[in-house]
């Protein structure tokens, strides 16, 4: 009988599903021994595992297409709240300031206490200091600050991207530990298959980027 013998492939690998189950339980009751029939109690044993195993097949696949709709009901609604952003200002955990031909870049940093004085240090691609500022007596707490992308001689710079380190002493003349994050608007929303990404001044940041949704009219001076 072509029942009689199954293989790996025959029943779809390492792991046999319920059809397979089935076709094997016939196969055995076609080809038993008339003089030696299978035992009724075996026999009632091997239905229950199929009914068991028909039972957690149906589970599964139940609970894949729960776990699926929930993950496309909750993409739908991430999807909105999103789009409800554009217009805000945020703050951005990246330190890079990328020129991309606009007219300026904001950032901003925080101090824990009242600095006597803050030097704010931005560089070239290539780790070449191009342009530094100073601020003194600054008062604790958050700060924001634009540059034209003119560098300490006056000179445009070039497309790219730039990254900037704040320092910063408190009146006894010691450094203190200073965050920095970037600053902008959302312009838009971007949805493709890698996720959703907000576009901030013409580059685009994932929603992890987002350190805060600031309210224009909580900026900080500086």
């Amino acid at each position: 009988s072509q029942y009689q013998t199954f293989t790996q492939s025959e029943v779809g690998g390492q792991e046999m599903d319920k059809d397979a189950f089935l076709e094997l339980l016939i196969a055995q009751l076609k080809n038993q021994d008339p003089l030696d029939p299978m035992d009724g109690t075996e026999y009632a044993a091997q239905l229950a595992q199929f009914t068991s195993l028909e039972q957690l097949t149906n589970l599964n696949t139940s609970m894949t297409q729960s776990i699926e709709a929930d993950y496309y009901l909750s993409q739908s609604i991430n999807n909105t709240l999103t789009a409800t952003l554009i217009g805000n200002d945020v703050k951005l955990a990246s330190p890079t300031l990328n020129n991309i031909g606009q007219d300026d870049i904001e950032f901003g940093y925080n101090l824990p206490v009242d600095a006597s004085t803050v030097t704010v240090n931005i560089y070239n691609a290539d780790g070449a200091l191009v342009r530094t500022m100073s601020q003194e007596n600054t008062p604790s707490g958050d700060h924001k600050l634009s540059w034209d992308f003119f560098d300490d001689n006056g000179n445009k710079t070039p497309e790219g991207a730039y990254s900037f380190k704040i320092e910063a002493t408190d009146a006894k003349g010691e450094d203190m530990n200073v965050s920095s994050y970037g600053i902008g608007t959302i312009d838009g929303v971007k949805f493709s298959e890698n996720g959703t990404t907000l576009i901030v001044g013409g580059i685009e940041y994932s929603l992890a980027d987002i350190i805060e949704i600031l309210n224009h009219s909580s900026d900080g001076d500086g």
